[in-house]
């Protein structure tokens, strides 16, 4: 406490130099009317200035996949200015125009290798100015390893584990550091995602520009949230010239897509910008009854009416099918069988998802840029799905429960920021002021009823009528947040000094039962970051840091008083090495991460819980990327990982958090063959992950096994073969390429891992 007592008076010296310096700080161009700024329902004139309760609870209650309750982010030369923006080199074809304050990669981009991103700032910073670590997964990354889902991009990052929960089509859950990222962590764009129970956004990756992963405390910029990090997931954007591709894919489990991405000026106009995404699948997957289908289109137009200002319009339809339940029958000590739990003749999750948002920037002058970001999501899910309860071995019947989930989540974000970039003396800062707003509201019913027995000899899956249960559950939850943040980058000599605060105000409103009395608990906390880094001129830059976050807990304790929120702070050092002239990135990273209030059973009182557990998680994190002129790309990353329940129930306590392996080690390269070579314009990749091992439950009484897996890539340039085929390229990936078959067991629930997934891909780009 007294640490931070002392970052907060650091941080109210540092908005008191710049309020005497800058004066009154606006957040909208001189000007504009207050309405316009309010509400940015007309266009600027031309030159004018949700939360899941963290639990250490017993194994079945926290992190069982299942029907559970509610989860719930000076006008001086300023012609020499402007001339020197229009003269500026326009993005290559493939890129769309981005706006600072949007999030995700920027700046220049070679292969794998990203150099800057506004993930960890809000503002441009090159990564290795960044105090904390910070990855990148890039637009070429995503194309060669062909990534399906969320969960695919991040697997090849260090200090995030995605295997905790197996094969599961329905979420992209994950966690970084040893934190559930799921709910809290999933950011588009800058703003928080945010999702409950079963309505969590789906991210379709064909749609993606890039993808950012913060790793340690973020809430001193974005608010509530875990320890562990966020993701930022960056959406395609019109570019400045004409792009066109279309794809077709086929793959196992009878799997076929079709793609296209289409952009570039709008016909006629030199202000307006588009760019139309959409995608179509109709697909199996390797259990039996289970579909992944998706249906997705996603508009968006910028309108740049100077080269002062950007408008980009984003919007989204997405419609998709899978299973609502995944995997076998599991025993009550919660290992597998091999009886598989749910019926195709009652087993479908029918989600709808509608996104519609904005990203306006205005450069006032040479020293202010005002942003600001607005997102509306709506998500719908309707599941259905049968699972067996219970198995008689004397009748070779398994009893069976059938369940309907409906969710509906909405969410609406405003973020205004205003960003200073000026010199006090010899020191150039870099100042950022922002104010942000987000509302969710979270619609819960479930239902559950008979079903028929299944017959463990004929096994009679489809084969019987299963009727869909009424409602009996029923939950709501509304979450609003108020946050003001400030940040200052302040650069002298290779020395730099960030400093960031926020206070957020939190209101959740609770209502159990269908005539229930809405509950509303308040939380309010200050969080923040510091950090130091010293830029060589070699490109080395060592960095230290310490940051804090914290996140609301709904429920009561044993007195009936609202639980403290859970609070975190991490201690970080690390180096960082980007090689000059070479698009060559090396970062290490050592952490210290200690949540505190965690939810755990109150040893007074055993019916109720208290906000009284901490976990800690301490690591060590190592990453490589590199692009070589030769046509050779390189992603590489390895993490040792230590999460303990330093407290929590007296069987838990000391024991180490299950899922999460102490040892991981990813890399995925490949290389295209030149001209000159009789293969020119072949690629081949190879990737391969090493799981270590881990324990299969809170207590420690058994450990998953360690595995490794092996991820593959071919393809060729077709017009390398005949000039006529310019644009036209073939690809085949696998993931698990020796399909081995794993289990990964996280609280004592057990989960299939993923099979192997082969997929062809025939694009055309012109």
């Amino acid at each position: 406490m007294a640490s931070l007592r002392s970052k907060r008076g650091l941080l109210a010296s540092t908005a008191a130099i710049n309020a005497a310096l800058l004066g009154s700080v606006i957040l909208v161009p001189m000007g504009t009317d207050v309405a316009y700024a309010q509400a940015q329902t007309s266009p600027p004139q031309n030159n004018v200035s949700e939360l899941p309760a963290v639990t250490v609870d017993e194994p079945g209650a926290a992190k069982k996949r299942g029907a559970v309750v509610s989860t719930q982010n000076t006008r001086t030369s300023r012609a020499v200015a402007a001339n020197r923006r229009r003269n500026a080199t326009a993005p290559a074809q493939s890129q769309a125009p981005r706006s600072q304050g949007t999030g995700g990669a920027i700046g220049m981009t070679t292969g794998y290798v990203a150099t800057a991103s506004t993930a960890g700032t809000k503002t441009s910073t090159a990564l290795i100015e960044t105090p904390q670590s910070l990855s990148v997964v890039t637009q070429k990354e995503l194309r060669d390893r062909n990534v399906q889902t969320l969960k695919d991009a991040v697997s090849y990052t260090p200090g995030v584990t995605t295997t905790a929960f197996g094969y599961d089509p329905r979420f992209d859950s994950f966690y970084i550091r040893g934190f559930d990222a799921t709910y809290t962590g999933i950011y588009r764009d800058g703003l928080r995602q945010g999702g409950g129970n079963f309505a969590i956004p789906k991210i379709e990756p064909y749609g993606l520009d890039s993808v950012s992963i913060l790793r340690g405390p973020a809430s001193g910029l974005y608010g509530l949230g875990s320890p562990g990090g966020i993701v930022d997931v960056t959406t395609k954007r019109p570019p400045l010239t004409a792009f066109d591709e279309v794809q077709l894919q086929g793959g196992t489990y009878d799997r076929y897509q079709g793609s296209f991405d289409v952009g570039g000026p709008v016909p006629g106009s030199d202000q307006l910008y588009y760019r139309l995404t959409g995608l179509l699948r109709d697909a199996k997957t390797w259990y039996p009854g289970n579909d992944d289908d998706r249906a997705y289109i996603a508009p968006a137009l910028t309108w740049r009416p100077d080269a002062d200002t950007s408008f980009t319009i984003l919007s989204e339809y997405q419609s998709s099918r899978t299973a609502a339940s995944i995997g076998n029958f599991r025993t009550p000590d919660g290992q597998l069988t091999n009886i598989y739990s749910n019926d195709p003749a009652f087993s479908a999750m029918d989600q709808k998802q509608y996104r519609i948002g904005y990203a306006f920037e205005h450069n006032v002058d040479d020293v202010w840029t005002v942003r600001q970001n607005f997102r509306f999501y709506q998500v719908d899910v309707d599941a259905k799905y049968t699972q067996i309860d219970s198995i008689d071995s004397g009748t070779n019947l398994a009893s069976r429960s059938a369940w309907r989930i409906l969710d509906s989540f909405n969410t609406v974000t405003l973020d205004n920021q205003a960003e200073a970039k000026f010199m006090l003396g010899a020191i150039k800062n870099t100042v950022l002021l922002g104010v942000d707003y987000g509302h969710s509201y979270y619609n819960d019913k479930i239902g559950y009823g008979p079903a028929p027995d299944l017959n463990l000899q004929t096994m009679n899956y489809g084969a019987q009528a299963i009727a869909t249960p009424a409602f009996s559950i029923f939950n709501k939850q509304s979450t609003d947040e108020v946050g003001v943040y400030a940040q200052d980058q302040a650069k002298l000599g290779g020395f730099i000094l960030t400093l960031n605060g926020r206070q957020s105000w939190v209101s959740q409103t609770t209502t159990a039962g269908l005539d229930g009395v809405p509950s509303t608990q308040k939380a309010t906390d200050f969080t923040g970051r510091a950090g130091l880094s010293y830029v060589f001129d070699n490109g080395i830059a060592p960095y230290i840091s310490y940051a804090t976050a914290f996140a609301p807990q709904v429920g009561v304790d044993a007195s009936g008083l609202p639980f403290k929120p859970t609070t975190g702070e991490q201690k970080e050092v690390g180096i960082k090495y980007q090689m000059p002239q070479i698009a060559v990135l090396l970062t290490a990273a050592v952490f210290d991460i200690t949540q505190d209030n965690v939810l755990r059973t109150d040893p007074n009182n055993m019916a109720f819980q208290a906000a009284t557990g901490q976990v800690e998680s301490k690591g060590v994190e190592l990453e490589a990327k590199l692009a070589l002129k030769q046509g050779f790309d390189l992603t590489a990353a390895y993490t040792h990982l230590n999460v303990v329940i330093t407290q929590g129930n007296p069987d838990t306590t000391g024991n180490q958090l299950s899922g999460i392996p102490s040892n991981s080690f990813a890399a995925f390269g490949k290389y295209t063959f030149q001209s000159g070579v009789p293969v020119e314009g072949l690629g081949l990749g190879l990737g391969v992950r090493y799981i270590g091992t881990n324990f299969g439950n809170d207590q420690n009484t058994f450990q998953n096994a360690a595995t490794t897996l092996f991820d593959a890539v071919i393809d060729y340039d077709l017009g390398r073969l005949d000039r006529r085929f310019l644009g036209a390229t073939m690809r085949v990936n696998a993931t698990n390429l020796f399909d081995t078959h794993y289990q990964t067991c996280q609280s004592g629930y057990c989960y299939a891992g993923e099979r192997r997934q082969v997929i062809g891909t025939l694009s055309y780009r012109w």
